[in-house]
């Protein structure tokens, strides 16, 4: 868990530096079992070194207002470690998240992240994401935009 939660801070530092607190920034060892608890994590190694992450669920657990297409799945935590970035592996895990949903029985995915974070935004439009609404947890610093993706 110490392993995995030192990843996912090292791959959030850029938004922390910009001043967005994404929780993968900043979350605990016990946030991280927590997080996992809730679906499934999926791991990428290089050899022995942990270099990505995502976790997965079928169904969207959101608080009620949140706008997520009822029976929606749902990942989070996608990372990948700094050194490994601009190799594919944030698609890989994106792909390989998509198909769990939809294997798990979900036709729809449904994510968040920072209004701010343009580039993330832009990253998952042009993959099929399109903004449905937005939301502001109560662990992070910004409105965040809601995503969705029909997967069949």
């Amino acid at each position: 868990m110490k392993e995995l939660t030192s990843l996912l801070h090292r791959a959030y530092a850029d938004h922390a530096a910009a001043g967005r607190a994404f929780f993968a920034s900043y979350q605990s060892v016990e946030d991280t079992a927590i997080r996992l608890g809730k679906g499934e994590c999926w791991l990428a190694l290089q050899g022995t070194e942990l270099v990505g992450t995502v976790t997965v669920t079928a169904l969207c657990e959101a608080p009620d207002g949140y706008p997520a297409p009822a029976g929606a799945g749902s990942f989070w935590q996608l990372a990948v470690a700094p050194t490994y970035r601009g190799t594919g592996l944030g698609q890989r895990l994106l792909t390989l998240a998509e198909a769990r949903i939809t294997a798990l029985g979900a036709t729809e995915a449904v994510i968040d992240t920072s209004v701010e974070a343009a580039e993330l935004v832009g990253w998952y439009r042009r993959r099929g994401y399109r903004p449905v609404g937005t939301w502001r947890w109560d662990v992070t610093n910004y409105e965040s935009v809601v995503l969705q993706k029909d997967l069949v």
